[in-house]
């Protein structure tokens, strides 16, 4: 885990000498990514190889503590259980030999070395960003870092999304409330449609981010807002806001010119919508990097805790 271009090399090596090629992946519970996650991103990377079939299972027959040689008995015991009959068995591993000669089977060895992706997935957990370009798209997503630009009204967040999404060469998730609504007079249905609508803008822009997402607002800045225009918060927002977990708060603060744009009226409260904002963070135990100064100075704290995360 996770899969990888040289788990890729390999089974497309194989599938091209078989006519079935059955790729085995197993998981125990407290791996450190989910199994059926894993398995998801084995389906949707080979769904149209028609012949090669991905099959996954609970592994509970394994026991790291023995030696190779005993651990090989279990592997061996459980495919023959699991699957039919084996004529060849594929591998990168230095165990092969021996694996496939316990399950009576022909070995072919492929890129033992790993010269031709000189990868591994310990590498990979350890430091995504430096083995980007062994990750497929469809894994990338898990490893994005999104960062959310937070606080009160016109203070350079928007801009700032777009500005960072331009340097760092990715995406940005602008703020959909502009979409939905044309004033601040709105309905709790018009709220949880602005929700929906946010988490589903960010689960979309992942697939096409480099390494790093700018978002111009989250969930707790809805149910801030929800709050002050209508008195209350409706409950499945915060059970929204659990689908989306930032890796990284800017709290922008309001030492900037206050600028209209025919939505903002909050001017006049500008401190007290700031220690509402940052309430909301500590009363979560959310961690935050707080913004300010002019704008030199906001890239600058925004550029170096960017740099430090992806490094």
């Amino acid at each position: 885990m996770p899969l990888h271009f040289g788990h890729i090399a390999l089974i497309r090596f194989a599938a091209s000498q078989c006519d079935e090629l059955i790729v085995s992946m197993t998981y125990k519970p407290n791996d450190p990514i989910d199994g059926e996650l894993r398995f998801g991103w084995i389906k949707e990377y080979f769904k149209h190889d028609l012949k090669i079939k991905p099959s996954v299972n609970l592994d509970d027959f394994d026991q790291e503590s023995l030696p190779i040689e005993a651990r090989m008995n279990l592997w061996v015991a459980f495919i023959q259980k699991r699957f039919p009959p084996m004529d060849t068995v594929f591998s990168s591993e230095k165990y092969g030999d021996l694996f496939a000669k316990e399950l009576g089977a022909n070995h072919v060895s492929f890129d033992l070395g790993k010269r031709l992706t000189p990868v591994s997935a310990f590498l990979i957990r350890q430091a995504p960003f430096q083995y980007w370009q062994f990750i497929p798209n469809v894994v990338r997503p898990y490893y994005v870092k999104k960062i959310c630009l937070y606080g009160p009204e016109s203070t350079g967040k928007s801009t700032m999304a777009r500005r960072f999404a331009e340097i760092y060469n990715t995406e940005f998730v602008p703020e959909v409330a502009k979409e939905i609504i044309t004033s601040n007079i709105f309905t709790a249905d018009d709220i949880i449609r602005i929700g929906h609508t946010q988490t589903e803008r960010v689960n979309e822009k992942l697939k096409s981010a480099n390494k790093i997402l700018f978002c111009d607002t989250d969930l707790i800045t809805t149910e801030i807002y929800s709050k002050k225009y209508l008195g209350v918060v409706p409950e499945v927002l915060f059970e929204i806001e659990k689908e989306i977990q930032y890796d990284l708060y800017f709290l922008f603060d309001i030492d900037v010119p206050w600028v209209a744009d025919g939505m903002r009226d909050l001017g006049n409260q500008r401190e007290e919508m700031l220690k509402i904002f940052e309430m909301e963070l500590i009363k979560r135990s959310i961690p935050f990097i707080l913004v300010k100064g002019n704008w030199t100075e906001r890239e600058e704290v925004i550029k170096k805790a960017i740099d430090f995360l992806i490094a």
